[in-house]
C-alpha cells in the first residue's frame, strides 16, 4: 500500500552495528521519517539499540520485523553477505528496501532481488550515499554541460590498512571478505556515474592465503575510449582521492571522493576554481532517507537518482573484476 503523503514514513532497521548507529542517527532528523522498529538476531541486542536510540519496537528476529504491518521501509544494515537473504524475506514480506552497499555478493543476487521489486511493485534501492551526495551531484552537472570537455578518464581510489584477521568480515570469503565489495565498489560506482556502464574490465590483485582480495587495481575501458583507472586496498594507505580528466579540464577531488567535502575545476584558459561543501549535517547517510521519502510519497518504486539497472551494472563490473583476480565465494 502505498503511504499517504500526509503522514510520515515508517522506517525499521535491519541489524544494530556500526554503520546501523550512524544512520540512525542521521535518519532521526529526516523530516517525514520515523523510526518505529529495529531488529537484530538477538532480542537482547536489538532492545539495547532501541533504548540507544528511542525506537518504540524492538525485535529479536528479522522475520517479526518483516511481519510488522505498520513498518513502510526498512533499511538493511547486515554485512553484505546477508543482503541477499535480508532483503529477500522483507521484499517477500511487502516491504520496501533500503539495502547497504554493495547490494549483494553478486548481480544475479541483485536481478534477483530486483526482479522481485519490480514484480510486487515495491520500491528498492541501493544504500549508494554517493550519488545523494550534493557536492558529487554538483560535480556530475558540470561534467554533463560540458565544464571540461568530452571525459577521458577516471582515476579514483579507496584504501586503509587494515589488520589481517581471517576470523573478520573484511577477510572471511564466508561474508564476503576483500577489498573489492567493501572498498572498491565506491571507485567502480563513482566511475560508471560519470561514464556509464565499461565495455572491457582488467585487473590483478594481491590474495590472502583464504582467497580473497588483499590489494587490487581495476582499468575499465569504455565505448567512448575513456578509461578508468582505479584501485582498493586493505593494506596501504591512501586519500581517497579521485580525478576527472576531459579534453578541456580536469576536476579534482583531494580527499574522501565518495562523499568530498569540495573539489578543484580547472578549466583550459582559466583559472581554477575551488568549490566547497556546506557544512555536512550528521554523518552524510540523511540524503539517502530523504530520497527514499520523497520517492515514497511520490509513489516511486525506484530512485532517478540511485537506478536499480545502475546497481545492477556496478555489481556485474565487480563481478568481472572477482572473475579477472580469481576470487569466488562459498557457493560460486
Amino acid at each position: 500500500m502505498e503511504p499517504a503523503a500526509d503522514r510520515p514514513i515508517r522506517w525499521g532497521v535491519l541489524a544494530t552495528g556500526g554503520i546501523a548507529a550512524s544512520f540512525t542517527e542521521d535518519l532521526l532528523h529526516v523530516e517525514g521519517a520515523e523510526l518505529l522498529a529495529v531488529a537484530s538476531r538477538s532480542e537482547q541486542g536489538a532492545r539495547a539499540f532501541a533504548d540507544r536510540f528511542g525506537v518504540p519496537r524492538a525485535y529479536g528476529s528479522w522475520r517479526e520485523l518483516a511481519a510488522d504491518p505498520d513498518v513502510d521501509v526498512v533499511y538493511v544494515a547486515t554485512p553484505h553477505a546477508h543482503h541477499h537473504g535480508a532483503t529477500s524475506l522483507l521484499l517477500d514480506a511487502g516491504k520496501s528496501v533500503l539495502c547497504e552497499k554493495p547490494f549483494t555478493l553478486s548481480a544475479p543476487q541483485t536481478e534477483e532481488l530486483v526482479a522481485t521489486a519490480r514484480k510486487r511493485g515495491l520500491f528498492l534501492m541501493e544504500a549508494m550515499w554517493t550519488y545523494l551526495d550534493p557536492t558529487v551531484r554538483r560535480i556530475t552537472e558540470l561534467v554533463a554541460d560540458g565544464a571540461i570537455g568530452e571525459i577521458r578518464s577516471v582515476h579514483a581510489d579507496f584504501a586503509f590498512p587494515a589488520e589481517f584477521d581471517p576470523a573478520h568480515r573484511l577477510w572471511d570469503p564466508a561474508l564476503g571478505g576483500g577489498a573489492l565489495l567493501d572498498l572498491g565498489v565506491y571507485p567502480v560506482a563513482f566511475a560508471q556515474l560519470l561514464l556509464g556502464t565499461p565495455e572491457s574490465v582488467h585487473a590483478w590483485a594481491q590474495l590472502t592465503p583464504q582467497g580473497v582480495d588483499a590489494n587490487t587495481a581495476i582499468v575499465l575501458g569504455h565505448p567512448s575510449g575513456a578509461t578508468a583507472l582505479l584501485g582498493c586496498s586493505l593494506t596501504a594507505q591512501s586519500g581517497q582521492r579521485a580525478s576527472i580528466q576531459g579534453s578541456a579540464g580536469r576536476i579534482e577531488i583531494e580527499r574522501d571522493f565518495f562523499h568530498p567535502d569540495g573539489f578543484v575545476l580547472h578549466r583550459d584558459g582559466r583559472e581554477p576554481e575551488e568549490f566547497r561543501a556546506a557544512p555536512r549535517q550528521g554523518h552524510g547517510y540523511g540524503w539517502e532517507a530523504a530520497e527514499v521519502v520523497r520517492c515514497l510519497r511520490a509513489g516511486l518504486t525506484e530512485s532517478p537518482l540511485v537506478p536499480l539497472d545502475g546497481s545492477i551494472a556496478v555489481m556485474r563490473t565487480l563481478d568481472a573484476v572477482r572473475d579477472r583476480i580469481g576470487v569466488r565465494y562459498p557457493g560460486e
